[in-house]
């Protein structure tokens, strides 16, 4: 079977994944180990070089952002939250909050994202931690599938996204999903509408950030 460059399910993409990253732990969450970063720049051009494209999204599954932290945080510390649980990791990157969940005793974990580079990461990461989840690249937003919990963590950066996903959780919160977000004060968080579950100061790199600790906090949609 001949691999293609849009596959991310493709021997490229892993090595891709593997020359670009180091093994090591999020400070927030030394328990987990993941396949990271050190820069942001070059490695979103080698990311477009490496499909011969413009204009993708930042390579967001490379870096353990803050309110994803926060999230695997309250998750390893609380693991009654997902214990026997279909738990759901929205947007997952790096699949940081999946592999909390799976270390937390979740009974299923669904990782997904839409970045094709996310997959090998996830699966990378997940072998690291010696844990099983499962991997979706798809658009998921407006979906409604037997999930008990669902997980995400610094998705309010972007007004568009935003707007698609608050009436969504909302939905799902409803009908008895319990949904939980990490944020560290994203332009687009919705305020007033969500209760809070604890907060952290969580270590992040100034590559990405405007500071080096950022206040995050965990919420849980209202039901």
């Amino acid at each position: 079977m001949v691999e293609t460059a849009l596959d991310p399910a493709s021997e490229r993409y892993r090595q891709f994944v593997l020359a670009n990253t180091v093994l090591q732990s999020p400070p927030h969450v030394p328990e987990i180990k993941l396949h990271l970063a050190d820069e942001a720049h070059d490695l979103w051009q080698r990311t477009e070089d490496e499909l011969a494209t413009i204009g993708l999204p930042p390579p967001f599954w490379a870096f353990a952002w803050a309110g994803g932290q926060g999230v695997a945080r309250y998750i390893i510390d609380n693991p009654q939250t997902v214990e026997n649980r279909s738990v759901l990791d929205f947007a997952s990157g790096s699949g940081l909050i999946g592999i909390a969940a799976a270390m937390a005793n979740a009974e299923h974990v669904l990782c997904c994202d839409i970045d094709p580079f996310a997959k090998p990461a996830i699966i990378l990461n997940a072998a690291a931690n010696e844990v099983k989840i499962d991997v979706r690249i798809a658009d998921l937003i407006g979906s409604d599938e037997p999930w008990d919990t669902i997980l995400a963590g610094d998705i309010f950066y972007d007004k568009p996204l935003a707007d698609m996903i608050i009436p969504w959780f909302h939905k799902l919160a409803a009908r008895g999903t319990e949904v939980i977000v990490g944020d560290p004060g994203r332009s687009y968080f919705p305020k007033g509408m969500l209760e809070p579950l604890a907060v952290y100061s969580v270590p992040v790199t100034r590559v990405l950030e405007d500071a080096e600790i950022k206040k995050t906090t965990v919420w849980r949609f209202p039901s």
